[in-house]
């Protein structure tokens, strides 16, 4: 009886972890496709930047214009705008 035990834990464990390894790379293969994706969107993140742990700045475009927003634990503030940043 114990030695059906062991067999079944040394056979299923590392199937168990091979599965795991396999979801954990696709999932890292998706999702970078997944981010080439926000080109055809009407809102693209530029960048953002960590000021503190709970405080973050982002850039971010729409319709031509940039936004500069702060995203924190309280919501989302606007800071400053460019309107003619393309033209």
């Amino acid at each position: 009886m114990l030695w059906s035990y062991i067999l079944k834990l040394v056979v299923l464990l590392p199937l168990v972890c091979g599965l795991m390894i396999g979801c954990l790379y696709l999932w890292r293969r998706l999702e970078g496709r997944m981010t080439k994706q926000q080109a055809t969107r009407a809102i693209k993140v530029q960048e953002t930047m960590m000021l503190s742990p709970g405080l973050r700045l982002a850039v971010i475009e729409f319709e031509g214009r940039k936004l500069l927003v702060s995203v924190g634990k309280g919501g989302v503030t606007l800071v400053d705008r460019a309107e003619d940043s393309f033209r």
